[in-house]
């Protein structure tokens, strides 16, 4: 059989129809693919505050001194301390961590801490200058030369925690006085806390 000119391949309206459909099927798939990088963007930031918390315990035990996660609230940065006993004053590791865009520090409308971690939901204790005077808008969490999490004033502490949020979910890093690190997750808009 001759093929006649003009009968080989597809019509316009068929391409046409075929765009279109893939169109639709973008349409919907756009918004869960944004929604999974945000949620990736807020657990890559909570599990890295996770990691930097051991990182800060093991300092700690190799100066044989304190050692911070020193958390900056209202610009959204982190970074580690040591304090220097013969200098006596708090020395900076490194520069400083930016979260991701979209993730701040935080924990929104939630008003209870995952179970048995704190009595009420809180960022950990406001860091103190080389004084001992409290900084405003900060966190730390803060260890002795042990590794057991103290204190301002080297007492320790059992309720650490920091809590990360992108408006959709909310991360916690929460540290007892053991000091064991559990990691969280939960709704941003209903407690449902689940350790992950």
């Amino acid at each position: 059989m001759r093929q006649r000119k003009g009968e080989g391949g597809f019509s316009m309206i068929e391409l046409l129809t075929v765009v279109a459909v893939m169109g639709i099927i973008a349409i919907f798939a756009l918004p869960s693919v944004f929604r999974t990088s945000e949620d990736l963007r807020l657990r890559n930031d909570g599990r890295a505050i996770a990691q930097m918390v051991g990182v800060v315990k093991m300092r700690a035990a190799s100066k044989f001194s304190r050692a911070r996660l020193f958390v900056t609230l209202d610009d959204n940065t982190y970074f580690t301390q040591f304090w220097d006993r013969t200098a006596n004053t708090w020395v900076t590791e490194g520069g400083p961590t930016q979260l991701s865009q979209g993730v701040q520090f935080g924990f929104g409308t939630l008003d209870t801490p995952p179970p048995d971690t704190q009595v009420a939901i809180a960022q950990s204790a406001a860091c103190t200058d080389d004084g001992g005077v409290a900084i405003g808008n900060s966190a730390c969490i803060m260890f002795n030369s042990r590794g057991i999490p103290v204190d301002g004033v080297g007492a320790p502490v059992g309720d650490n925690a920091i809590y990360l949020t992108n408006g959709i979910g909310v991360f916690a890093t929460t540290l007892t006085a053991t000091p064991l690190v559990r990691l969280w997750w939960s709704p941003a808009n209903a407690v449902a806390w689940i350790r992950q």
